[in-house]
């Protein structure tokens, strides 16, 4: 995705962000209803309600489990749709030890996509 080399993107992200997000989680759960983590939950389903319902918020060491098993080469559909290409370390500056998380070329793509927007900030 292009950014271009004016605010207009930005813009639109902020000025629409709550139907932004809802769109964001709605492509997430769609693509990801039926990995295993997902799966135990919402049986398959990607409605939003039900995820808000019967999703849990966790932490790092409750997903830890599901991290190890596709670190230690078992699919990635554990966890992701698309395909684990790289794991990624943490600084560990928030509790003074490293984590590692799954990375996939969607990351990469709206890494880029910060990084455009960042340049454009700086430009301005």
């Amino acid at each position: 995705m292009s950014v271009g080399c004016d605010l207009s993107f930005l813009e639109e992200l902020t000025s629409n962000a709550k139907q932004i997000q809802d769109d964001v989680l709605d492509k997430i759960l769609k693509a990801n209803a039926n990995t295993e983590y997902l799966h135990r939950f919402l049986e398959g389903s990607s409605d939003k309600e039900l995820f808000k319902k019967n999703v849990p918020v966790v932490s790092y060491e409750d997903l830890k489990p599901y991290i190890d098993r596709v670190a230690n080469g078992e699919p990635s559909d554990i966890i992701s749709s698309e395909p684990i290409t790289t794991f990624n370390r943490s600084s560990g500056t928030s509790s003074g030890n490293q984590k590692i998380y799954p990375a996939n070329h969607i990351y990469f793509e709206n890494l880029q996509i910060g990084y455009s927007l960042c340049s454009v900030l700086m430009s301005k």
